[in-house]
């Protein structure tokens, strides 16, 4: 059975049982601030277990992304070296939200397991929670008893809260949970050892395939566990493993799933799988690495230097070095594997497909970029080998500092190290990592306390910001947060006209009033399906106590801000539209913001877009302003119904089943789009650009001013021509006459040049008249004058050229600051033991400054002109 048909049996199983199939969230978590990735199932449907928010059925399947390498959840460094971890993974898995329960749940398990996918009874193994005094949970007995009936109870293993019982992060839903495990050993290894006493014990063919999770609890933020409203299932099935287990393969590279992309690296390399430890390990590493970057690409995370794009960046950088120290490449690779994978995924996760060109040149241009980062760190590398003593270590900084900015792991730092006689110092390169992780900690630390609940009835949420500016509306909770520079109160109304931050549109701001008191709200945003409303208004301990005595609250945005954001908004819609006119229908979003002062989008384009092309972009966007077209929104439309009637939807984005629908001429400009627009477009008032820049590898960005601030940046402009007319008197051609203002400046500065160049060779000409001997060596140890510290160099190299056994030491002031330089010629340096870059340190005192350089050339500057003469007699007595 192939993978596809496994995950497709899967899918049909439950559907069969009545459940909905989904599609799978995109890989970047949206909306969550406690995730940086989906890196489970149940990512996607956290609310619903928590009572916020009501899912599309009670009975949901789905094959869902998921990428484990930051945080609590981090295999990454596992990766490669046994069969069954992974970075980026599919997870199977069925949900019930407040329906069946561990009966059901765990028959639907076995069944399909034994029935459909026909694995051996006597192979598999079942673990059950024990029970934790500390939690007051007890025993699952339900659990036992049902597996009991079925597998019998010699083949049921007790579960500490390690193993047992499942949480998806410090706080939040979590629940005890039984796991089903599959012993794939050969007949005479289970003949002789018995697959129960393997389990949870990291045997690579004594694997858990399956963990249902039943969601009973919401762990708080205090440590305690408080019931949830309603009882659900959640499991989660290794699509990897389970190919392992049915396919009868000894590990999960070995299934149809990463075959083919080892073969066709192995084959690029030269090398073939399975001969060579190091080398199947690299291969490994790049089938599953490819994976976890393609789809992240494609979901709209680009590799980058921060957060959730650094991870990117790390994982490929990883395979990348794999491939380059294991397999021998010296040129891009891994982008040429993106065409296999779109074909293997191609009606599971369409967006691949969909996107296959831009994200190999995404690729393509990372591993350039990386590739000549390596040759660097091996010649850094090379370099701090070189001044390490024999049989000496590398200190644990220099080995942090080449993983932190040359991408070295310190396992290859360690390796090249022995291949030359020394050693690492592991300690402190532990120590140094552990404190950029307690920095990094530290900087996005945010403390929250519990909830303080309000209101206890259930409430049905309602956003009603596209239609009011203002209303009333009910305190749900509130919960008091910590940040670095204080704390923030996190509000959750029943009813708002605040829109939250989504799609690259910025929360709303405004006030919230009871009474005669009035708290700021200074931002929205969406955490999972709440609306958040932040202040950090002193006076909210007081706010609540006169909501709790009059009931009363009114919810107001700063319709001001609003109304700037909005126009901004809209004008990104035009502007997509006009792009796709300009440079081609291949445009898609990348990314965008937008708030009151501008926006800002991200594009794919894989080049300048040129100032003649930004022209035409503006006049067909302004020209659209121009027609004040009306907007035509139309809300809960059917999604197949609004992509088929041509609406553009945005890569990375998680649609619903229902969508909204926005139109500024349907022959124009229609969107899939959840943020605030404008009446008619004569209300966004002027377009222009003011930027355009590269954000990465074929992504494009431009940023523009619309209304008032477009306007205020052509008045700004305006008066500087003004300004510039008023000193250009008499000419009628501005742009003429600075040209020609330049082209004078141009002959001027020449003459300058040759000027000082001549003046610097009657310098030369004078300083080798006052050459002194000392011993063998020739000395010239003056102050003179230079215009700039690159003339002062370039007197140096020249007298070097002239006089042999040279020791110059040279001094000047320039722009008012002292400048030293020392030349020594390169037989005294090895003759003689001389060191320019010692030397110039020391002469550096006297003018309170500091150098450095070569041991044959050495530079340095200060802050005393005074100290000069000192200096450069300091210099003159190193020899």
């Amino acid at each position: 059975m192939t993978s596809k048909e496994i995950r497709q049996q899967f899918l049909d199983f439950f559907k069969s049982k009545g459940h909905l199939i989904v599609p799978s969230a995109p890989l970047v978590a949206k909306n969550d601030p406690t995730l940086m990735f989906n890196n489970s199932g149940m990512a996607q449907f956290k609310d619903f277990f928590l009572g916020n928010g009501t899912p599309p059925s009670k009975r949901i399947a789905d094959t869902q992304k998921c990428l484990r390498v930051s945080g609590k959840h981090n295999d990454l460094e596992d990766v490669g070296f046994d069969t069954y971890h992974h970075t980026m993974f599919e997870m199977l898995g069925n949900w019930s939200f407040g329906d069946y329960f561990k009966k059901e749940a765990l028959a639907w398990s076995w069944e399909l397991l034994t029935e459909v996918f026909k694995l051996p009874k006597d192979r598999i193994y079942v673990s059950v929670f024990q029970g934790d005094e500390k939690d007051s949970v007890p025993f699952d007995q339900e659990a036992w008893d049902i597996w009991a009936s079925m597998v019998g109870e010699d083949r049921i293993i007790l579960g500490n809260k390690k193993d047992n019982f499942w949480e998806m992060g410090d706080t939040g839903p979590c629940g005890p949970c039984s796991e089903i495990h599959i012993d794939l050993r050969d007949a005479d290894e289970v003949a002789r050892i018995s697959g129960k006493e393997l389990v949870n014990a990291d045997h690579p063919q004594v694997v858990e395939i399956w963990n249902n999770v039943f969601m009973q609890f919401e762990r708080m933020a205090d440590g305690s566990l408080v019931s949830l409203p309603a009882k659900h299932v959640d499991t989660g099935m290794g699509f990897e493993r389970l190919c392992m287990a049915i396919q009868g393969k000894q590990s999960n590279y070995d299934t149809d799933v990463f075959s083919n992309t080892i073969n066709f690296v192995a084959e690029k390399a030269g090398k073939k799988y399975g001969e060579g430890k190091w080398e199947d390990i690299a291969l490994r590493v790049i089938a599953d690495h490819i994976r976890a970057i393609a789809f992240a690409i494609a979901d709209g995370q680009l590799p980058s230097n921060n957060k959730a794009g650094y991870v990117i960046r790390r994982i490929l950088r990883r395979a990348v070095r794999y491939g380059y120290t294991y397999l021998g490449f010296r040129e891009p690779f891994m982008h040429s594997i993106i065409p296999l994978l779109a074909e293997q995924f191609d009606g599971v996760f369409p967006e691949l497909v969909a996107q296959q060109e831009f994200v190999e040149r995404v690729i393509l241009e990372e591993e350039n970029s990386f590739l000549r980062t390596l040759e660097t760190g091996l010649t850094r590398l090379d370099k701090i080998i070189a001044e390490t003593e024999k049989n000496g270590r590398i200190a644990g900084e220099i080995v942090f500092e080449l993983n932190d900015t040359f991408g070295f792991p310190s396992d290859l730092t360690a390796l090249i190290a022995r291949e030359n006689g020394l050693s690492i110092d592991e300690e402190g390169y532990k120590i140094a990592l552990q404190a950029q992780k307690d920095r990094s900690r530290k900087d996005s630390t945010k403390e929250a306390t519990d909830w303080t609940i309000i209101s206890d009835e259930d409430f049905d949420f309602e956003f009603v910001g596209y239609d009011e500016t203002e209303a009333s509306a009910s305190l749900i909770k509130y919960r008091k947060v910590k940040t670095k520079t204080g704390s923030e109160y996190h509000i959750v109304l029943d009813k708002t006209p605040f829109y939250a931050e989504m799609g690259g549109q910025v929360g709303d701001s405004g006030v919230l009033v009871s009474g005669d008191l009035s708290i700021q709200i200074s931002d929205t945003k969406k955490e999972n399906d709440l609306f958040i409303h932040i202040s950090t208004d002193k006076n909210f301990e007081k706010f609540v106590e006169q909501y709790a005595t009059n009931k009363n609250l009114v919810a107001k945005i700063d319709t001001a801000r609003r109304s700037k954001i909005t126009s901004n908004h809209t004008a990104t819609h035009l502007m997509l539209s006009a792009m796709r006119e300009v440079l081609g229908s291949h445009i898609s979003q990348k990314g965008s913001f937008q708030n009151e002062d501008l926006t800002r989008f991200d594009f794919s384009h894989f080049s300048k877009v040129t100032d003649e092309e930004l022209g035409k972009i503006e006049d067909i966007v302004n020209a659209k302003i121009r027609e004040n077209i009306a907007l035509d929104e139309k809300r809960n439309v059917p999604i197949k119904e609004a992509v088929a009637a041509g609406a553009t939807a945005t890569f990375g984005e998680k649609y619903g089943d229902f969508v909204r629908v926005i139109t500024f001429d349907p022959n124009f400009s229609v969107e899939l789009c959840g943020g605030t627009h404008v009446p008619s477009t004569g209300q966004i008032g002027l377009f222009k650009f003011v930027a355009e820049s590269s954000v990465s590898a074929g992504v494009r960005r431009v940023e523009a001013y619309t209304g008032e601030n477009a306007l205020a940046m052509f008045e700004e402009q305006l008066a500087i021509v003004n300004e510039l007319k008023g000193l250009f008197k008499g000419q009628s051609d501005i742009v003429k006459a600075v040209k020609a203002l330049l082209e004078e400046k141009a002959i001027l500065s020449k003459k300058i040049e040759a000027f000082e160049s001549e003046k610097l060779q009657a310098i030369k000409e004078t300083l080798l008249t006052k050459v002194q001997a000392i011993g063998e060596v020739n000395v010239i140890a003056e102050v003179v004058s230079v215009p700039n510290a690159d003339a002062l160099k370039q007197l140096a190299y020249e007298l070097k050229a002239k006089i042999d056994n040279l020791y110059c030491v040279l001094g000047a002031e320039v722009a008012g600051k002292p400048q030293l330089a020392v030349m020594i010629a390169d037989n005294l340096v090895a003759d003689k033991g001389l060191n320019a870059g010692q030397i110039i340190r020391e002469m550096a005192k006297e003018v309170k400054g500091g150098g450095g350089g070569q041991p044959f050339f050495a530079t340095a500057g200060g802050s005393d002109v005074s100290g000069l003469a000192k200096a450069i007699e300091k210099g003159k007595s190193a020899v």
